[in-house]
């Protein structure tokens, strides 16, 4: 799969990318985590001021965070096809972070968690539910959200078989509205309550 296929450790790319006891973020050799409940797998969706601003979407499959970068958010529009950038696999305890990644480390910005809760696989062929793993593997993947801010189905689609990019694109079901934006209008962390402001001024690292 795009993003990482080296045939490494799930976290290695994770890991070599960063040094978790300078940037803060969780570890890569733990379990736990998250705010799944009855053991449905976990999505968060974070907000990351960082070079650029932009969101990560993270999916709980295989013990990992499948993660793609999202220069504009999710939309709520089925017209609107969301460019999804696949990163490297993340720990399932990243779900539950929210802080500022201090400079010189990568990444380094403030993290909000902007969106969370639990999804279900709804990827659907001849021979019935597709796995999420092997969905992912061939660049086509449907799930259903269960957030605070964002719900309903949304499609993961492959560009491109040899590349990264992916596109995010909502469902024309009862959770979508080609009115609402909440990217611009929901700025608030749904873990803390605090915007970005906010996390910058209480975890200022010096």
């Amino acid at each position: 799969m795009s993003g990482n296929s080296d045939g490494k450790g799930k976290l290695d790319t994770y890991r070599d990318k960063r040094d978790v006891s300078q940037s803060g973020e969780p570890a890569f050799d733990g379990d736990g985590g998250g705010t799944a409940s009855d053991d449905s797998p976990i999505f968060v969706i974070q907000k990351h001021d960082a070079s650029s601003l932009h969101y990560d979407i993270r999916l709980e499959v295989g013990g990992v965070l499948k993660s793609w970068a999202l220069p504009k958010g999710p939309s709520t529009d089925p017209s609107e096809k969301r460019l999804a950038i696949m990163t490297e696999d993340h720990p399932r305890d990243y779900a539950d972070f929210e802080g500022v990644i201090p400079e010189g480390e990568y990444g380094a910005g403030t993290v909000l968690i902007w969106d969370r809760g639990c999804y279900r696989n709804i990827t659907e062929k001849d021979d019935g539910l597709r796995p999420m793993e092997d969905a992912l593997e061939e660049g086509h993947a449907l799930v259903w959200l269960e957030g605070e801010k964002i719900s309903g189905g949304y499609a993961f689609q492959r560009i491109d078989k040899d590349d990264d990019q992916w596109l995010l694109i909502k469902m024309d079901d009862e959770a979508a509205d080609a009115r609402r934006n909440p990217v611009s209008t929901e700025l608030k962390s749904v873990a803390s309550g605090r915007d970005l402001d906010d996390i910058r001024d209480e975890e200022q690292v010096d």
